[in-house]
């Protein structure tokens, strides 16, 4: 269920993406590099149909995507893996999942959500740089759920033992990918070493 995907491309651009001292420009770059480099392997098994065409030479059986894919990003972070992930499934939905999380008691509070109609048949792809205690990852499953999604993964740069846990035991039923698991959580919630707070590193919000 969980899939750590080390690839020393990776492990290159997430250190770059890690350090203090990088800059919004170069920390938007790399998430944006490192999101197409997840891709391949998230979508590893999407299911194919054959398709009939011809070829400049002859006739050619070769294959198409079988179902749609929807990228669903949780707000604000999440929208920071999209352009990545959209450059290698250009076709891809793209949905809305706005969720807070109260820095006291740490749960998620829903502000928005928009989806496309094709969420019933397609394979659903929630990204989220970090992944802490699981509460906004859960939330966001049970919100696509909600919708009839059936094939849901959950895609993060770096996980905190803590929050893949807790998803696995409300979701047995969702894949999880990171490119990176971490040490822990410290007293605030944070991912140990982590990335500090991946949507003001994004936009540059502080």
């Amino acid at each position: 269920m969980l899939h750590v995907i080390e690839h020393p491309l990776i492990r290159h651009k997430l250190t770059v993406m890690r350090d203090k001292n990088t800059g919004t420009k170069d920390f938007r770059e790399n998430l944006d590099e490192i999101g197409s480099l997840m891709v391949y392997e998230v979508t590893r098994d999407l299911p194919v149909d054959d398709v009939e065409i011809e070829t400049p030479i002859c006739s050619y059986t070769g294959k198409t995507l079988e179902s749609p894919v929807v990228v669903a990003p949780i707000l604000r972070a999440g929208l920071g893996m999209v352009t990545g992930i959209l450059s290698l499934i250009p076709t891809a939905k793209v949905a809305h999942i706005g969720l807070y999380r109260d820095e006291k008691t740490l749960e998620p509070h829903t502000y928005f959500e928009k989806y496309p109609s094709t969420i019933p048949e397609a394979t659903v792809l929630i990204v989220d740089p970090m992944l802490a205690t699981g509460g906004s990852a859960n939330a966001a499953i049970d919100m696509v759920k909600r919708q009839g999604a059936k094939n849901i993964k959950l895609v993060c740069l770096v996980g905190a033992p803590e929050g893949v846990k807790a998803v696995e035991r409300a979701h047995p039923d969702v894949d999880i990918y990171l490119a990176a698991l971490d040490e822990k959580l410290n007293e605030n919630g944070y991912i140990v070493p982590g990335l500090g707070d991946a949507g003001d590193r994004i936009f540059g919000t502080k």
